[in-house]
């Protein structure tokens, strides 16, 4: 075969089955696969188990012996191979992750891209630690649904939110498998020139990109498990994978009728092919059996994995069902199959179809006896998709280290932060310590200020998260600060610029409030700690009043409402203090107080005494002994305890509206003072 004039675009291609593995050569001419080379080689014993490879010698035998096949096919040495990870092998974590903003905030793609990438970080983790030295690598993740305000919603930005969230399904695979499928290869003779994952080199042929905008799952049914990949809005948007497929329709028919692996596998594909059916049990007992009886056997077990198919492709898709199914595989092929999902997902029977000839209608086969097959899709798949994408495990460095990242042609910056474990709080800008204190019983809180965001490059040039890397690219990553811790001052507090007026000596005193401390009296200047508790005072004791006017009361007489009064005893808002001392006193409040202070109009004298009746919390009572009255003088005459606060607030009204201790009272007045809360 003349093959010089395309070996340059050939590719080898290796579908490393659980049951068989299957090499295919050819290349890409006008849009059109042009396979020059096929061959099929079942495992000699079953060195692989659910697509894990259990003895890589073995299993690299395997391979060469392909290798050898297909070379004496075309007359050339092969040295590159592309391959497939498993689909089986990957491992899907499920997180909820929620993104809580300091106030109401409009969304944007930076706000949805940082819980994106916070849900990915955390499944990440999650995989990570509950694995026991299994390293996982990232391979893509899908957002299942948004949240606004705990609330689902198909698009967050631009809405108003103080809390966004996200369902978000994270795929994986694990180190240990591709570094075995790298040895098989290797051991055989081979360098990796690609790798890509199963289900996406099956839905690249299975599904082009023109039905992708469709809601559609692929089912690529192996021996071990039943590979799922979903698409929708012209992506590739989730993989799954059920550890049931055609080995366990194979294994039901092991036990019925007695008989070892392989012979219960021909009597599988017997049924399907409406052939009746002879064979010889263990016990030398030769035995004939119709495809309809053997398909009664299996029905059940049939049954319970497209249930479970069914489930897994709802799983990904949002928790509802898609439009159409594709099933490829060897193992998809088991009578009844299709008809079995349709019914699980409610979808008509004919939305479920094995695909095989009628999506390889772009490939061509120079030999003519090989049939198109579902068996074939998924080692096209892996040719077809070297021209497509460059999907392999790459190596660039992070601050000085060599990592090891899965290609998926849309590697950023955010992936190799991820793989070597990076903070995802050391990437954005970081708030100061924050500040929480109490006032009057009732928490607060003050923010730091914010910080710098990590400074990154690739390749010394100025980058962020989202900047593109490739191979062997030097990323840099100065970690984010943190900004200036907050800082808070008892003069901010806004109960605190309120004030208190009393009367001293018949003058107005207004009072800033105090503050305490703990134990202590704090000033307007005092800087909030954090864990303060701070209460604002609504009062003054005697002896801080006396303080704050800057009094001596040596041999003073001090009432407080008319009531002899101690140093320790509260002056609340509108309270009248009378200090009784020799007749220089007047003088020496005058000159100490200053602007502290402020004449309070007395009432106009008269030349005679008289009584008067006015009503006080619903009892008459006789004022006498005055020419005029005013509030204070019915302590005289009524008893109320103002000394003892029985409530936060002393209430103090003339019929009906809130006045002060000087509020002129006149016969028949309605008088009320009480405590409250």
């Amino acid at each position: 075969m003349a093959l010089n004039k395309y070996m340059d675009q050939v590719v080898f291609g290796l579908d490393i089955g659980t049951r068989s593995i299957v090499g295919s050569v050819g290349y890409l001419e006008k849009n059109k696969f042009k396979v020059i080379a096929h061959y099929v080689k079942e495992h000699e014993s079953r060195d692989m188990l659910d697509g894990q490879i259990h003895d890589i010698g073995r299993v690299s035998d395997s391979i060469a012996k392909v290798k050898d096949e297909l070379e004496q096919q075309l007359g050339v040495e092969l040295k590159d191979v592309c391959i497939a990870a498993a689909g089986r092998v990957l491992k899907t974590v499920t997180v909820h992750k929620d993104y809580e903003l300091p106030e109401e905030t409009a969304i944007t793609g930076e706000h949805i891209y940082s819980l994106e990438l916070m849900g990915v970080e955390e499944a990440y983790e999650s995989i990570n630690s509950a694995q026991d030295k299994i390293r996982f690598y990232s391979v893509g993740y899908t957002v299942v649904k948004y949240y606004l305000n705990d609330y689902v919603i198909a698009n967050l930005e631009g809405h108003k939110a103080k809390k966004i969230g996200a369902d978000i399904i994270v795929t994986f695979l694990p180190e240990d498998v591709v570094d075995g499928l790298y040895a098989a290869v290797e051991g055989a003779g081979l360098q990796v020139a690609n790798l890509t994952l199963e289900p996406i080199a099956a839905i690249n042929v299975a599904i082009p990109k023109k039905y992708r905008l469709l809601n559609i799952a692929l089912v690529d049914v192996g021996a071990g498990t039943s590979d799922i990949s979903i698409t929708k809005d012209g992506s590739i948007v989730a993989y799954g994978m059920i550890p049931k497929a055609g080995d366990e329709f194979t294994e039901t028919l092991v036990g019925k009728y007695l008989v070892d692996f392989n012979t219960a596998e021909d009597i599988k594909k017997a049924s399907v092919l409406n052939r009746q059916i002879a064979f010889t049990d263990i016990m030398g007992i030769k035995k004939k059996v119709s495809p309809k009886e053997v398909r009664e056997v299996y029905a059940e077990t049939v049954a319970n994995t497209a249930k479970e198919v069914a489930s897994k492709i709802k799983e990904l898709n949002g928790g509802k069902s898609v439009s159409a199914v594709f099933v490829v595989g060897g193992g998809g092929k088991i009578y009844g199959f299709t008809n079995a999902i349709a019914k699980e997902l409610g979808l008509e029977e004919e939305r479920v179809a094995l695909r095989g000839e009628e999506v390889l209608g772009g490939v061509e086969f120079i030999d003519e006896n090989v049939k198109k097959d579902p068996l074939l899709v998924t080692p096209i798949g892996i040719c077809i998709n070297y021209y497509n994408q460059n999907n392999n495990f790459i190596f660039v460095h992070v601050n000085g280290e060599r990592i090891k990242l899965y290609d998926n042609d849309r590697l950023t910056v955010v992936d190799a932060v991820l793989q070597i474990g990076f903070d995802n709080k050391s990437l954005f800008a970081k708030r100061g310590k924050e500040l929480n204190y109490k006032v009057n019983g009732e928490h607060r809180l003050v923010r730091g200020e914010l910080g710098e965001p990590a400074v990154i490059t690739v390749n010394d040039k100025e980058a962020n998260i989202n900047t593109s890397i490739k191979k062997n690219d030097r990323v840099k990553i100065i970690e984010s600060t943190a900004g200036k811790e907050a800082e808070f001052y008892i003069e901010q507090i806004p109960e605190y610029k309120s004030e208190i007026k009393v009367y001293v000596n018949d003058k107005l005193v207004i009072c800033p409030k105090l503050v305490q401390v703990g134990n202590e009296i704090k000033t307007g200047d005092y800087k909030v700690a954090d864990g303060d508790e701070i209460e604002i005072l609504d009062y003054y004791t005697v002896d801080r009043l006396v303080e704050f006017m800057d009094i001596d009361i040596t041999n003073s007489t001090i009432l407080l409402n008319n009531v002899e009064a101690y140093g320790d005893e509260p002056v609340y808002e509108n309270f009248s203090l009378v200090i009784e001392k020799n007749e220089d006193f007047e003088d020496e409040i005058k000159d100490k107080t200053d602007n502290k202070m402020q004449e309070k109009p007395k009432p106009q004298k008269t030349k005679h005494t008289k009584k008067i009746v006015v009503e006080v919390n619903g009892e008459n009572v006789e004022l006498s002994g005055k020419e005029a009255y005013i509030f204070v003088d019915i302590l005289d005459f009524y008893p109320f305890d103002t000394r003892t606060p029985k409530g936060t607030d002393l209430i103090t009204k003339v019929n009906d509206e809130i006045c002060d201790f000087y509020a002129p009272v006149t016969a028949g007045d309605k008088i009320d003072i009480y405590w409250t809360n």
